[in-house]
């Protein structure tokens, strides 16, 4: 069996892995995103949908730190998996509920790949909007701290699932880097973080993901989603949390989960 094969039953199976075999692991970063193609298509091919955007891992210092690693990498956010403002959660539907804060950005144009890549200001051109959200990390693994990057990478960058709020056109103006943004857990704060956490500002994590996903051949389409990393520590919800992140003037998103 694959490692993609034992990564898309370890999620319809609601299973985790302590490790890839030695075997199918595997063994270069160009690898693991051949086996995160793999399969997100074989998730999508059980439980329908399709990728809805992307999502950037590791654009924080304190989670490069936490991972091991020495830079972010790109996952897909796919359509079974996300959901408005609001959501109630199974609990059980997840293996560890990480919640991260983030800013989510919707594309208003098609960006195909181009030599030399886009820069920030092409690549913010292309916004129709931002969004506050909350990705849900989950992972296949038992030692998900400890597997290493390439491991995590095929395990779709240990996406769970993405909650975002109300959609901002009017961001222009707004210092998203100086924007504060806090986590309140049951009505109690329990993060805080800015925009500058991640890459400097969530700006400049949108470029570097425009141009992952571009740099693999892809383009990114007007209406698909881009999440830009966590912007805080991260917080593991417990069954029961009632969670809200807010953005300031870019307003709050909500994500329950049921016990």
């Amino acid at each position: 069996m694959s490692a993609a094969d034992l990564l898309v039953q370890a999620r319809i199976g609601h299973r985790r892995l302590p490790e890839l075999p030695a075997g199918v692991r595997p063994v270069s970063v160009a690898e693991a995103y051949i086996a995160q193609d793999e399969v997100v298509a074989g998730w999508l091919a059980h439980y329908g949908g399709e990728v809805a955007g992307y999502k950037v891992a590791c654009t924080n210092v304190i989670a490069q730190q936490q991972l091991g690693v020495d830079g972010p990498f790109l996952g897909r956010l796919l359509s079974p998996f996300c959901w408005k403002s609001g959501a109630r959660l199974a609990s059980d539907g997840f293996f560890m509920r990480v919640v991260e804060a983030e800013f989510g950005f919707c594309m208003g144009l098609d960006l195909e790949p181009v030599a030399g890549g886009r820069s920030r200001d092409e690549v913010a051109a292309a916004v129709a909007g931002v969004m506050p959200a909350i990705e849900i990390v989950d992972s296949r693994f038992d030692a998900w701290e400890s597997v290493g990057a390439i491991s995590l990478i095929s395990d779709n960058a240990c996406n769970g699932g993405w909650v975002c709020g109300k959609l901002v056109r009017d961001w222009r103006n707004l210092d998203l880097a100086a924007q504060t943004v806090q986590v309140w857990v049951n009505g109690a704060l329990a993060r805080q973080g800015s925009g500058a956490a991640v890459l400097g500002h969530p700006l400049n994590a949108l470029t570097w993901l425009v141009n992952k996903v571009n740099s693999r051949g892809e383009t990114v389409r007007a209406g698909q989603y881009m999440t830009t990393g966590v912007v805080s520590e991260v917080y593991t919800a417990a069954p029961g949390d009632e969670i809200e992140a807010t953005f300031g003037p870019l307003g709050a998103v909500r994500v329950g989960f049921a016990v």
